[in-house]
């Protein structure tokens, strides 16, 4: 009989004990994440200043660093031959112009001889087509004239525009081709952050996003710019793609050649955010306690994870904005159970 009661002892239930638990209470959405990447500041307008002929370099007063203004000699060809070349087409201009002149002279004779009947229609015919014939000669003359003038103009090169030369590519004495770089100026004015970006933020990433940029060497130098240009081709050996990001007022300290980082603000997910100490998991599957105001109970729910941080799990499906949710206690609940709760917050 004492074994007998002892185990109907055993069999009764013990009363449903009240759980403490924290909690927190979803009341925003969850922010987007702020990606930053390594550039460096370019001028917004660079050119390649080059010969239109070939030749041989005789002089180059520029170096790397000059600051240039418009119309600054940048190099020399040899003129030799252009020189010989613009006397020639003198000559031929003068040659030409003398025919044309005993070419008028005789035009005009024979108009007054026809007019007078000492001459025939045949001789007249033959002195105008000289006189045109020789009119056109001095016309082609005159545009070998300026040919030459042009090219001897050629052989000196200048700057088009105020700038700082930032490479060059001949020395005084070598022969360069034509449209090969004498010296690569970047023009005053804007600037650019260069970045190098990966094809998965180009495609995700916010359209015409606000760029933050920031000086490597001094962090409190910053300043804001927008996305310029993308390149339609991705680099063959990096895969990424190059974004010039236009900077609105940049500061004095940001120089050519400086180190930068950019920082846009990704668009907010379709999710709620939730401290990563409420996650738990149910059949394998993500899940979260969910506290019921009304009964005071707890209850399971599968949730869809998004994203996750060391400190937060962004939830994209499951949660709604105003649900309480259980962020420390929840090892030892079950289904229905009653729980108080301790300091919720949201």
């Amino acid at each position: 009989m004492a074994v007998a009661l002892s185990g109907c002892e055993k069999s009764q239930a013990p009363a449903a004990q009240v759980r403490p638990v924290r909690t927190v209470t979803i009341e925003r959405r969850a922010e987007g994440e702020t990606v930053s990447l390594t550039g460096q500041m370019r001028a917004k307008d660079q050119v390649s200043l080059a010969f239109r002929l070939d030749g041989r370099t005789i002089d180059r007063p520029v170096n790397v660093g000059d600051v240039l203004t418009a119309g600054q000699v940048i190099a020399r060809l040899d003129p030799q031959n252009q020189q010989n070349a613009l006397r020639s087409a003198q000559a031929n201009l003068a040659a030409a112009e003398a025919q044309l002149t005993e070419a008028r002279l005789t035009f005009a004779r024979q108009q007054q001889l026809v007019k007078d009947g000492w001459s025939t229609r045949a001789n007249f015919d033959s002195a105008e087509q000289h006189f045109l014939s020789a009119q056109a000669q001095v016309d082609s003359a005159e545009a070998q004239l300026h040919t030459a003038q042009d090219q001897l103009g050629y052989t000196v090169l200048s700057a088009d525009a105020p700038g700082s030369v930032t490479a060059v590519g001949a020395e005084p004495g070598e022969v360069v081709r034509a449209g090969q770089m004498i010296v690569q100026l970047a023009r005053e004015g804007g600037r650019d952050a260069v970045f190098d970006v990966p094809e998965q933020l180009i495609l995700t990433g916010p359209r015409d996003p606000v760029v933050e940029i920031a000086l490597i060497n001094d962090p409190q130098v910053r300043a804001t710019g927008r996305v310029r240009e993308v390149a339609p081709q991705a680099d063959a050996a990096t895969r990424t793609f190059q974004v010039k990001v236009g900077i609105i007022d940049a500061p004095e300290a940001m120089r050519l050649g400086s180190t930068v980082t950019g920082s846009i603000k990704l668009s907010a997910p379709a999710g709620v955010a939730v401290p990563a100490s409420a996650l738990t998991q149910s059949n394998g599957s993500p899940a979260v306690w969910v506290f019921d105001p009304q009964s005071k109970t707890v209850s399971l729910r599968n949730l869809e994870v998004l994203r996750f941080d060391p400190a937060s799990v962004v939830i994209s499906h499951g949660l709604e904005t105003g649900e309480i949710v259980v962020t420390a206690g929840a090892q030892t609940l079950h289904p229905g159970q009653k729980v108080s709760l301790i300091g919720a917050a949201s």
